[in-house]
């Protein structure tokens, strides 16, 4: 038998970064927002012990070895049970790969929700979402999905009411963006200045209550959005693109590279969507809405 999970990408609505800590973290105050861009984990018996495969856009950039996310949750549960993790992982990638997007810890996640339900572990909802807290800072909000507003690392959830749908246009750069060189540039950037504790924006969680698209787009914000624009100048053209075909608010998502714009309905999401593909400033681009469930039986 196999088990196949559906697991979505995610946009940083806000993203909060605070000084870096010690232990060369940041602490967050991160508004996560799931949307309609899913890839899928199918896990299988393998007598050939753990293998990881892969298909889909830009699936050649995938790791297959154990550092990918998919193999080291289920190495994770499978040491957490006492057995061997003698799986075979497909994936079927539509995330964008080193996007930020949180492609590779949706991948975790599914995979660690496909684990469970093939090996009949009885695991609870803590203890995967311990196990995706061991993984990955983004890995606990694929497997929790909808809106949800992490501290910390952006692990500690506090899951959100969000009162309607938001439409999104995705545009996919030229190339990834290293979260952990966006961050290193971020702290050169802050280097000489203080940096505040980091808050969620109150006018930011009211818009998502009241499903209200104009509030929402007036309150988004992402601290890394100056970092990755010093890495990747390109990106402003971009943004520039997104805006003069209408988008209500422009932002890159998370560390990027990939860009999100927010739009008022479907039709003009779709209308951007074109203007962005006829612009040349990216690579693809995609629509989706949000908030969808996190990772899923299928």
């Amino acid at each position: 038998m196999s088990v196949t999970v559906r697991v979505p990408a995610k946009v940083n609505v806000q993203l909060a970064v605070g000084a870096a800590r010690p232990d060369g973290f940041h602490d967050l105050a991160n508004v996560f927002l799931a949307v309609g861009l899913h890839d899928e984990v199918t896990v299988t018996p393998s007598a050939d012990g753990l293998r990881v495969t892969c298909e889909g856009p830009d699936a050649a950039e995938v790791p297959l070895d154990r550092t990918n996310l998919a193999a080291r949750a289920a190495l994770a549960l499978a040491g957490r049970y006492g057995r061997d993790a003698d799986v075979r992982l497909h994936i079927t990638k539509d995330i964008p790969v080193a996007g930020g997007m949180a492609g590779g810890s949706a991948d975790g996640a599914g995979a660690l929700l496909a684990c469970d339900a093939l090996w009949g572990t009885g695991a609870s909802r803590r203890e995967l979402l311990d196990i995706c807290v061991e993984l990955g800072s983004d890995v606990p909000f694929a497997l929790v999905g909808g809106a949800a507003l992490g501290t910390g690392r952006g692990e500690k959830l506090t899951e959100l009411e969000v009162g309607g749908t938001f439409h999104w246009v995705f545009a996919m750069a030229r190339r990834g963006l290293s979260t952990p060189a966006v961050f290193r540039e971020f702290d050169r950037l802050s280097e000489g200045r203080d940096v505040p504790e980091p808050v969620a924006s109150q006018d930011l969680l009211d818009a998502l209550a009241k499903g209200d698209p104009e509030a929402l787009a007036a309150a988004v914000s992402n601290d890394l959005q100056p970092a990755a624009l010093s890495l990747f100048p390109e990106l402003a053209d971009t943004l520039a693109a997104g805006r003069a075909a209408g988008a209500l608010a422009t932002l890159v998502s998370g560390s990027g590279p990939t860009t999100a714009f927010l739009a008022r309905d479907a039709e003009s999401a779709e209308a951007i969507s074109d203007a962005l593909g006829d612009s040349g400033t990216c690579r693809t681009v995609r629509t989706a809405s949000g908030p969808v469930p996190g990772a899923t039986v299928v």
